[in-house]
């Protein structure tokens, strides 16, 4: 199990927010942290720790008034750090190598992928041949629905009918290097993690996954630890002091190795 850091851009600002209540109206969130640091910041601190493969994510989406103050930060977090972080958030294959280019060593792509409701094949093998396999992070961000858990896409607004399963995980490995997955239903609310979701994961073992959504303390930290069988890599967000939260960046980096 690998810490992996985040660093999410909402209103080009550094945030953390409550990942269910972001809507495109209004570039609205509701925010639990908001930084006065820049991306460069955040991606110099987690470079001097060698904390490799978090990911920055844009909020806003590409139509956005706020879209290119959220790119720039992006930006200066990449160029601080080259290949040391992931990127997602609006990714296309038509856009996919510029991040490249500008210092990821992935890219993240849901809505690109998981489109109308359904997996769209034909977009998958575009960015798949643009960017390859080991480039290519898939994610499959859920969230509950009739107690299953669907890819939810679009800024985690929009559910789509892909359920997530052992299957579906396995199908889409073939592209990918990587799965993120937010339980989008905890994320942000620092109330625990999803116990059902990590559990399918940990029964899982396949390539390298990372959870995030939920973890509010340590025990949060030895569940997901324990459900996950210890692969299934995790991030903390709006629990981190970094973040304005209870929990020490510095004891969960000793813990987590």
């Amino acid at each position: 199990m690998r810490f992996r850091p985040c660093i999410d851009i909402h209103n080009g600002k550094i945030k953390q927010i409550v990942g269910g209540s972001l809507t495109d109206a209004g570039n609205k969130a509701q925010e639990n942290f908001v930084s006065t640091q820049d991306g460069a910041f955040f991606a110099n601190f987690y470079k001097k720790d060698n904390l490799k493969g978090g990911h920055i994510i844009l909020l806003n989406s590409k139509d956005s008034e706020y879209y290119e103050a959220t790119k720039s930060q992006a930006l200066l977090a990449l160029n601080a750090w080259p290949e040391g972080m992931q990127i997602g958030g609006g990714i296309t294959a038509d856009n996919a190598k510029e991040f490249l280019d500008a210092g990821a060593s992935h890219v993240i792509v849901t809505s690109y992928v998981f489109k109308d409701g359904k997996i769209n094949l034909e977009n998958l093998e575009k960015i798949f041949h643009v960017v390859g396999k080991k480039h290519l992070v898939l994610d499959v961000s859920c969230r509950m629905r009739d107690g299953k858990y669907y890819v939810v896409t679009d800024r985690w607004q929009k559910f789509t009918d892909v359920e997530v399963t052992p299957k579906l995980l396995d199908e889409l490995s073939k592209y990918c290097d990587e799965f993120l997955i937010h339980a989008v239903d905890v994320e942000g609310k620092k109330q625990g993690v999803e116990i059902r979701l990590l559990e399918m994961l940990g029964d899982w073992n396949g390539c390298p996954v990372t959870y995030a959504g939920g973890v509010s303390s340590f025990e949060d930290i030895d569940t997901i630890k324990k459900l996950g069988k210890n692969h299934v890599d995790l991030t903390i967000g709006s629990a981190l002091d970094l973040f304005g939260g209870q929990m020490s960046y510095e004891e969960v980096k000793s813990r987590i190795k």
